[in-house]
């Protein structure tokens, strides 16, 4: 078979995550399309008995079930029925120098199918895609990524090394099986740099968002007088990275598809006066006693307003959230704080 690039950037690749058993995979996608094939036919079954009475849900009864839906959210403990967390190469203590010593975790292990066939995420499928940097660059991983940090003044942003002074790094928690919160376990993350290896802060964060949102609107904007500084990444290439990629999906966002190493929601409207999707890109993160999102919320831009100077990107909104507690539930949260800002936005 032939693994690009791309398809391990798409978490297509058919190269194992963190579970080694594939009927145990199996079965867990099984659930979760029975489950969400569930959920549709309960929201068709709805949507029919409205029509057939010709009664519509108040906002009040809207907002109600959202309340308890919020309310049973935050009252639940998290980390107590995670199953993801119960896997043991999460929790590996041993130190590797490089990337490519790293691989001989999964590298004899067999692919789960046909690469292209089906989506799987994969942190290993990052793991490999950090080695292809290491060997193109000549360089290692590491030192490549930390002086694109440096590039994009992310200086806060550095390896989660063990052994290094890290000046404000946090301490993390976690639920234990009775609920109680505990310091999370020691674990070495130097054989998944990629996937989940390095800290950073919500500023750091917010930088990162604004280099991809400006790299991505920079050439909608009319250059007047050679003012307007190129993004950081072409146009086109962010344009490729927010584009859904077939065969995927997100289990964070059942609106979204997954793209290249982002999960993307594109606009649609399918009826007049009812639900609107906007365009936006997000990912998540999970790691042993930490939890995060990043969410980037394109503004709508009229035409009339790309010509008037001053006006430049980044334009929209950007939401990061970092907690140190494992398995925090953060990017509903993110939607609305982003939605909120830009109707605020809107409204003035």
């Amino acid at each position: 078979v032939t693994i690009t690039t791309r398809l391990l950037v798409s978490h297509l690749s058919g190269i194992r995550h963190y579970e080694k058993d594939i009927t145990k995979v199996k079965e867990e996608k099984e659930k979760a399309n029975r489950a969400l094939k569930l959920t549709k036919s309960h929201q068709d079954k709805g949507q029919k008995e409205k029509e057939g009475k010709g009664i519509e849900k108040t906002d009040c009864v809207k907002q109600k079930k959202e309340h308890d839906s919020e309310t049973k959210s935050r009252n639940s403990k998290p980390g107590r029925n995670d199953k993801e967390f119960e896997q043991e190469e999460y929790y590996l203590k041993e130190k590797f120098e490089s990337v490519i010593e790293s691989l001989k975790i999964f590298k004899n292990d067999p692919l789960f199918f046909k690469p292209g066939d089906q989506f799987l995420y994969s942190t290993y499928g990052f793991t490999l895609l950090s080695a292809v940097v290491e060997r193109a660059s000549g360089q290692k991983f590491t030192d490549y990524m930390l002086k694109m940090f440096r590039d994009l003044d992310m200086l806060s942003t550095v390896l989660d090394d063990n052994e290094a002074m890290i000046y404000n790094r946090a301490r993390c928690y976690i639920y234990n099986k009775k609920g109680r919160l505990v310091n999370a376990p020691y674990v070495d993350n130097s054989y998944k740099w990629a996937g989940g290896g390095f800290l950073s802060s919500v500023g750091d964060l917010l930088k990162f968002g604004n280099a991809l949102l400006y790299s991505y609107q920079a050439g909608q904007f009319k250059n007047r007088n050679g003012k307007l500084l190129p993004g950081y990444l072409k146009p086109g290439t962010v344009a490729m990275m927010w584009t859904p990629v077939p065969k995927t999906e997100v289990s964070w966002d059942r609106d979204g598809k997954y793209a290249m190493a982002w999960a993307v929601v594109e606009k649609s409207q399918q009826y007049g006066c009812c639900r609107q999707q906007r365009h936006y890109a997000s990912h998540t993160g999970g790691a042993v006693g930490a939890s995060s999102v990043l969410l980037i919320l394109p503004e709508e831009l009229e035409p009339e307003a790309l010509g008037t100077w001053p006006a430049a990107p980044p334009r929209g909104v950007i939401v990061t959230i970092i907690c140190n507690m494992q398995s925090v539930s953060l990017n509903g949260t993110a939607l609305k704080i982003a939605r909120e800002f830009d109707r605020e936005k809107r409204a003035q």
